[in-house]
């Protein structure tokens, strides 16, 4: 086990090296002059551009650039963005609410999700597996944004069952409504991935010796259908949950949450490549440690896999 972790682990290496030499060069690729927009219509003076740029190593070339960089990350100084705050105070700030956020989210997805999954599974072809499928491929062809208006317009408007918006009352009442919408997508692939696993296995060999041998149904679900139903789910959840705080940055326009996704939307306007470079690091290392969790639980699902 201790070797397959630190086998992972040196994985880690070189993905992060690749993830931030792409991006950091994307940034660095993209047309116009941030320290030229600064100055907005009127402009800065040729001088003031000049010290700006030589102050954030703008004037050296990328590969240059980008080693200063890595050089600065070893020792947790990320630099400093345009506006004069040091990079890590603004990534401490926005990192922990959209990591609360999107927790949330892939609980209330996994919970609800693989409940409403294995009746559907269990009830395959009735009105209640037809009502599911119905239901999550509606919530999956409609953009998350109009989701979120509608929810936010019932629930927060006409209801006031909870919030409307966060802004600065980060709290888990005002999380609770974005969270939903930010899930809800990956809620009906949940289900209907459960529902799928559930309907496969309950026709499988193991399911009828389990049944002749006596067991009540409850402990042939519960044990055996379930655990083996989940090692899809448990794949698809590690994924999402990289893409959940990644992807965050609609939700927390319409539910104005100062997250990672506004941060990184800025950011990448302004060409702050020290702070765009920094997030995007940070949800990598997140997706990386989230499927080595998934990796291990592998081993807790199906007693076959084992780590030696």
């Amino acid at each position: 086990m201790l070797w397959y972790i630190g086998r992972r682990v040196l994985q880690v290496i070189p993905v992060f090296l690749g993830a931030t030499l792409l991006i950091y060069f994307m940034v660095f690729a993209m047309p116009g002059d941030p320290v030229a927009a600064l100055g907005g219509d009127r402009g800065l003076p040729e001088a003031v551009q000049e010290q700006i740029r030589e102050r954030y190593n703008l004037d050296e070339p990328f590969i240059v650039q980008y080693l200063l960089y890595l050089q600065g990350i070893v020792t947790l100084d990320f630099g400093i963005t345009f506006s004069g705050r040091e990079v890590f105070d603004v990534v401490t700030q926005a990192l922990p609410i959209t990591f609360r956020l999107a927790i949330m989210a892939l609980t209330f997805e996994a919970i609800a999700g693989v409940a409403v999954g294995l009746i559907a599974g269990l009830r395959k072809g009735g009105i209640f597996d037809a009502t599911a499928l119905v239901t999550s491929l509606f919530v999956i062809a409609v953009p998350i944004f109009v989701i979120g208006f509608v929810v936010q317009f019932f629930v927060g408007v006409e209801l006031g069952w909870l919030p409307t918006t966060v802004g600065g009352n980060v709290s888990f009442r005002s999380l609770l409504m974005p969270a939903i919408v930010l899930g809800a997508v990956s809620f009906a692939y949940v289900l209907r991935l459960t529902r799928t696993s559930v309907a496969e296995n309950m026709s499988a060999d193991y399911v009828r010796t389990a049944t002749a041998k006596g067991l009540s149904r409850n402990r042939v679900v519960g044990v055996h259908v379930l655990r083996n139903s989940l090692i899809p789910v448990v794949t698809y959840l590690g994924a999402d949950l990289g893409a959940l705080m990644g992807g965050a940055i609609v939700t927390e326009g319409i539910f104005n949450i100062n997250g990672v996704g506004g941060t990184l939307y800025r950011a990448i306007l302004q060409g702050e490549s020290a702070t765009v470079v920094s997030l995007t690091t940070v949800l990598v290392l997140i997706y990386i440690v989230a499927n080595l969790l998934v990796d291990l639980l592998y081993a807790a699902l199906d007693p076959r896999i084992r780590y030696a």
